[in-house]
């Protein structure tokens, strides 16, 4: 090709850049006919300027974003737009033109709109809208095409995996953009984009990525999902403008397995090169397995194993393959003093837990299971499993596990700040537990469950939510712990059943708890319980009676009835908290404890209620009002699988976990 050629061929696909560019490709609008305004009032003249202010020459189209306001409430108007983080000023500009002389047709006389374009998004409201996170005007949309499905499992797989690192990037960066590139195979590549309004949090921002891309059809070649204050998109062609965007090389795509060479004349040179490469894989591949093996013999002569790493010599996947964690019972021993009672740290009914440290100073909480806890193997075998591909913040992490013999050992990451059992319900400790901490913890704990059900690769099922199994870290993060009874659910999976029902007495579902149905919306049960537990500062299984109440979700939902819901605030922070984040808080958890599990919020759902300030939340309906008293005494596991069926409520204290420090 001349160079002539290559000049012509530049300026014609430029050229054709720029006129898509200036198409502005309409994707969807959101106007809700809730209020309106008149031609000639003065929210008309406000709206007129604030959009001419937007689309000015010295608006701030270099940066893609920019916000104002116009007028004074209640005729106060507050609006904004975002260009994509791809785009050069002047596309900006042209989009926000385009988008702000499209309202008035798509959205006439609304008080609030939003609009969505391929290029940019235009947002106004009467309402408060900046900094507030809000599922307002959401809106999915996928190709029909799917993904062959002999490579549908890879490309998800690499699709999520570049969003979550996008994701990341994105929060991190000050335009809460990033795209990106992955190699799928050597003939499929897959292009993500994910972004952000800028006035967003990074925690907002973040909690609204993960709720657009687990909303995204991951089976087909593409897809997106827009809210107001995020959005993220994929496809299979690059949709953006890759030399605007600063990303790093994707990996390389798998090799393409190469046809028999013809015999020819390069006959000779092929037979030569083949048993080259092979040889030369054959002492890669021996290289690699000495290196693993000397590399972990050493981890084990000096206790880090388990420590830092990801287990990259691990063979197969460790949630099919617990094995991988295996660590030497001696070293473990040695760590713990002999399991020596001044490093004891917890007692429960499953066993003790103690505190151990390496050599390499790593501190760990040991979890030595008594011999007739009521976890059995089956329990055991599973939390390892369960918990070993578990990388979240607000979940407790496991390094590894021992069988020695009898024993039974769990090796988890060291939690210095007890659990929020051993300070919620002690009169003496309470008051370390102020507003802020506690509603940190309420959303730790939403967020932590919400990666159980919906962000891992498996869908997660707890079952045994309650305080003692929430752990407090040294600034008091919440990390959910104890996946003995953990339920991992297929991916199309939404609900199960079962004879044996395990659990803790006042946390349980009622559908749980008698008939043995659980679901995401069991743990969301146990959730609504620990907010109202944490709200009030009493515990819903040993709460004392008072106006006919025979617990603590009874009482919530009269005092709610009779709109007195703050009687229900712990003396303690009642006169040090935001009142509207409470009651909010109070809201949420009743909603949670619904006798009707379909009306009970998800998990995404409720993370969205309780970090946004503007998204009206639906009125609670009534609990479940069913005698909960205690059986005679607690059931072993064998006993459960026979009794469960005429035991209302079973009760499992033996499964209580406790890890901390004296």
């Amino acid at each position: 090709m001349s160079a002539f050629t290559y000049v012509i061929f530049f300026f014609l696909l430029s050229s054709s850049l720029a006129v898509c560019a200036q198409n502005h490709t309409y994707v969807y609008h959101d106007c809700p006919n809730t209020t309106t305004y008149s031609s000639n009032s003065t929210y008309s003249t406000n709206l007129r300027t604030l959009l001419s202010s937007l689309s000015s020459r010295n608006a701030s189209y270099s940066s893609g974003f920019q916000n104002a306001s116009s007028g004074q409430a209640p005729d106060r108007v507050t609006g904004l737009f975002l260009c994509r983080g791809d785009l050069s000023p002047e596309v900006c500009s042209s989009c926000v033109a385009f988008s702000v002389n499209d309202s008035f047709t798509r959205c006439p006389n609304e008080r609030e709109a939003v609009l969505y374009y391929d290029e940019c998004m235009l947002r106004y409201s009467h309402r408060h809208i900046l900094s507030a996170l809000t599922r307002a005007g959401e809106k999915d949309s996928s190709k029909e095409q799917k993904i062959p499905s002999n490579q549908l499992e890879r490309f998800s797989n690499v699709l999520m995996a570049t969003l979550n690192q996008a994701v990341t990037d994105a929060v991190k960066s000050s335009r809460k953009f990033d795209a990106r590139k992955a190699y799928v195979t050597e003939s499929l590549t897959v292009y993500g984009l994910v972004q952000c309004t800028p006035d967003m949090t990074r925690q907002d921002c973040m909690t609204c990525l993960q709720i657009s891309i687990n909303q995204l059809p991951i089976d087909r070649i593409g897809g997106r999902f827009i809210l107001a204050n995020c959005n993220s998109r994929f496809e299979t062609y690059p949709f953006y403008n890759e030399t605007a965007v600063k990303s790093p090389q994707p990996s390389p795509p798998p090799p393409r397995v190469s046809a028999p060479a013809r015999p020819g004349k390069d006959a000779k040179s092929n037979v030569l090169v083949v048993p080259i490469v092979v040889s030369t894989i054959a002492v890669v591949l021996l290289l690699i397995t000495g290196y693993c093996f000397l590399t972990k013999r050493k981890e084990e002569a000096y206790g880090t194993a388990p420590a830092t790493d990801d287990f990259h010599c691990a063979k197969g996947d460790e949630i099919s393959n617990p094995d991988s964690l295996q660590l030497d019972y001696k070293i473990i021993q040695a760590a713990t003093n002999d399991f020596s009672e001044s490093n004891n740290i917890g007692r429960g009914g499953s066993g003790e837990v103690y505190k151990g440290t390496f050599p390499n100073g790593t501190e760990v909480a040991v979890k030595r299971l008594s011999k007739t806890s009521g976890q059995g193997e089956t329990e055991f075998k599973n939390e390892v499993a369960v918990v070993a591909k578990l990388q979240h913040r607000n979940l407790v992490r496991l390094f590894g596990f021992s069988l020695e013999g009898k024993e039974r050992i769990l090796v988890y990451e060291y939690v210095p700040n007890k659990n929020l059992d051993y300070f919620l319900f002690d009169p003496a400790k309470e008051r370390q537990l102020d507003w802020n901490h506690r509603y940190k913890i309420i959303g730790g704990i939403a967020r932590g469950i919400l990666y159980l059900h919906q962000d891992s690769r498996l869908t997660i099922i707890h079952r045994n939510l309650k305080a003692s199994n929430i752990l407090l870290d040294a600034d008091m993060n919440p990390k959910v712990a104890d996946f003995g009874m953990a339920m991992i659910f297929g991916m199309d999976q939404t609900k199960e059943s079962t004879k044996r029902i395990v659990g803790t007495y006042g946390y349980m579902s009622p559908e749980y708890a008698m008939h043995g149905q659980y679901s995401m919306k069991s743990d969301a049960y146990s959730f609504g319980v620990l907010v109202l537990e944490i709200v009030s500062g009493k515990r819903n299984n040993n709460f004392f009676e008072r106006d006919g109440a025979r617990d603590l979700v009874t009482y919530a939902w009269k005092l709610w009835r009779n709109k007195t819901p703050l009687d229900l605030v712990a003396p303690v922070i009642r006169h040090n908290c935001q009142i509207n984040k409470v009651v909010q808080c109070i809201h949420v958890g009743l909603l949670c404890v619904q006798e009707d599990p379909a009306n009970r919020p998800t998990l995404s759902t409720i993370v969205m209620m309780l970090s946004s300030n503007t998204v009206t939340l639906p009125v609670p309906k009534q609990p479940k009002f069913f005698a909960q008293s205690r059986p005679q005494k607690d059931l072993t596991d064998s006993e459960q699988s026979t009794k469960s069926n005429s035991v209302p409520w079973s009760i499992d204290d033996a499964l209580i976990t406790e890890l901390y420090p004296r």
